[in-house]
């Protein structure tokens, strides 16, 4: 009930994180009627293509063992020999289609999830020693559903299997008094037939099954809005915390910048929106240096700082908003403002001179 309620919430798509990760895990959609096509298919093209020269292969050598069966020496040497080649050439004859059938597997596994090496699945899992979810999973909806499909696959293909191999029983001594090359060839045929028949039942099948897997595995990996929260905070960090610390960082910064304030040769204003304390020594520095600066309250703060340690204030209301706007803290004006800075400077040391002489 609780395991409902909570597919229930999940009707979010899965991130591209959480696919990712599943991937890396080995956890992927996998349809194995597709792979078992595939095989098939491949299968179906060898004995089509391959398997009658084999055939022929394999036919002349039993017809030329029967026919000189009476002269032939029955030693144990000869009786090796004769099994050896025998046994090399239904060997040969049979190896191409297990090699094109394992390529075909291989193959339907790329084609499906692309090239993928995960340890997750092959490692150890204590948990999977415990017998009682084991026990649970074989009464599953998804076992029980794979019973019923194996149980249909079963029944469609032997019904098809029936109905070819059924004219070929009731016949069966039409067969009896043919040529060895000749029964073979028939047989051969008679493979191909069925290949082909449970190849392209096996086609719809293995349609079907991609779909639903692909379906199941989208709904599996679901999202809830919780999820999806919770996802964006291990990547991105808890908004609240970052915004605290942003405030942590931006209040040390302000709180160091007033402390250079005292430092400052002039306090240029707007009068009261903006404020900007500059520092000019003209034996280290080419230009006079940014401080400083503030609006409104921070303006306010850097004015009164400003008083307390009788450093000059002075009114240009434009030269202050263009150094407000374009000069970041600790960097020297630029050229543009050499000319109205200039006068403020001279103006301040104006005023230096004045109290110092009187």
């Amino acid at each position: 009930m609780a395991e409902d309620e909570d597919d229930a919430s999940k009707t979010e798509e899965a991130s591209g994180k959480k696919l990712s990760d599943a991937r890396e895990k080995g956890n992927v959609p996998m349809s194995q009627e597709t792979k078992t096509w595939l095989m098939l298919l491949g299968s179906l093209v060898v004995v089509s293509l391959v398997a009658p020269g084999s055939v022929r292969r394999l036919s002349g050598s039993l017809v030329a063992y029967i026919e000189q069966a009476g002269t032939v020496p029955m030693d144990q040497g000869a009786i090796g020999q004769i099994l050896t080649d025998t046994a090399i050439t239904a060997i040969l004859a049979i190896l191409l289609p297990v090699l094109v059938m394992a390529a075909a597997g291989i193959l339907g596994t790329i084609l499906q999830i692309g090239w993928l090496v995960s340890t997750e699945k092959i490692t150890p899992d204590i948990t999977k020693l415990n017998p009682l979810p084991a026990f649970m999973r074989l009464f599953s909806f998804q076992n029980s559903l794979e019973l019923i499909k194996g149980l249909a696959k079963m029944i469609v293909i032997g019904t098809v299997c029936a109905i070819i191999l059924t004219p070929v029983i009731t016949s069966v001594e039409h067969y009896a008094g043919m040529p060895m090359e000749m029964l073979l060839a028939e047989i051969q045929h008679l493979v191909v037939k069925l290949f082909l028949w449970v190849t392209i039942i096996m086609l719809f099948l293995a349609g079907g099954d991609l779909f639903y897997q692909r379906f199941q595995f989208a709904k599996k990996m679901r999202m809830s809005k919780h999820d999806q929260k919770e996802e964006y905070k291990q990547q991105e960090g808890d908004p609240i915390i970052k915004g605290r610390l942003r405030q942590l960082r931006f209040d040390k910064a302000r709180r160091r910048m007033m402390q250079a304030v005292p430092k400052a040769d002039v306090v240029v204003t707007n009068p009261t929106h903006f404020a900007v304390a500059l520092k000019y020594d003209q034996s280290a520095m080419t230009a006079p240096v940014v401080l400083a600066k503030g609006a409104d309250a921070v303006a306010a703060k850097i004015r009164e700082i400003a008083k307390e340690h009788d450093i000059p204030l002075v009114e240009n209301p434009p030269l202050a908003r263009a150094l407000f706007a374009s000069v970041e803290i600790d960097q020297e004006i630029p050229p543009e403002h050499y000319k109205a800075m200039a006068e403020v400077i001279s103006y301040v040391f104006k005023l230096k001179n004045r109290f110092q002489g009187g």
